[in-house]
């Protein structure tokens, strides 16, 4: 009769060290959890989540005859609203400023100007700062702001508006008072 034995030293090896291992002490109380269950009183429209502005060809030109593009709207729309949990709402929209026209939103891919923000009645809407409050009621809401591209002032006495694409990103956030 023959033994095969393969690795029966490492086995062994392993066993006896089982056999040795003492048992870590557990310390008491070392993970915590924490955070806030909130109840927003509607939900974002996912079809309003992610909106794309496009100014299409937008003419240096006529930036230097008028600092700004007319206004292009866009939509936010919120669901399922129910006013028994909150009937008031702000927008903040956030993003790089620029730093020739504060307010308004830098780009990236030319220099001389900047997207500003305005509700529909044009009065301006800076970055990082709320919409004034919304009534909302219940069921559907939609919101309807504007963005326009505006020609920094020192760009457009320069002439140094420089040609080419340009994009510009921001990020809203819903907050109820």
């Amino acid at each position: 009769m023959k033994f095969f034995v393969c690795c029966g030293f490492a086995v062994a090896v392993v066993l006896i060290g089982i056999l040795f291992i003492t048992p870590v002490g557990a310390a008491e109380n070392n993970l915590k959890f924490s955070g806030t269950l909130v109840s927003d009183p509607c939900e974002l429209d996912p079809a309003t989540s992610e909106l794309t502005i496009d100014f299409g060809t937008v003419i240096r030109k006529g930036l230097y005859l008028h600092p700004r593009t007319n206004a292009k709207p866009f939509t936010i729309n919120l669901i399922e609203c129910d006013t028994a949990q909150g009937d008031q709402v702000t927008i903040t929209f956030s993003g790089t400023e620029s730093s020739a026209l504060p307010g308004t939103l830098s780009v990236t891919g030319t220099t001389g100007i900047a997207i500003g923000l305005e509700n529909t009645n044009g009065t301006p809407q800076a970055l990082n700062q709320p919409t004034p409050v919304y009534t909302l009621a219940n069921g559907t809401n939609s919101f309807t702001l504007q963005a326009y591209v505006a020609g920094e002032p020192d760009a457009i006495q320069a002439q140094s508006i420089t040609t080419g694409d340009f994009s510009a990103t921001a990020t809203f956030e819903m907050a109820y008072p």
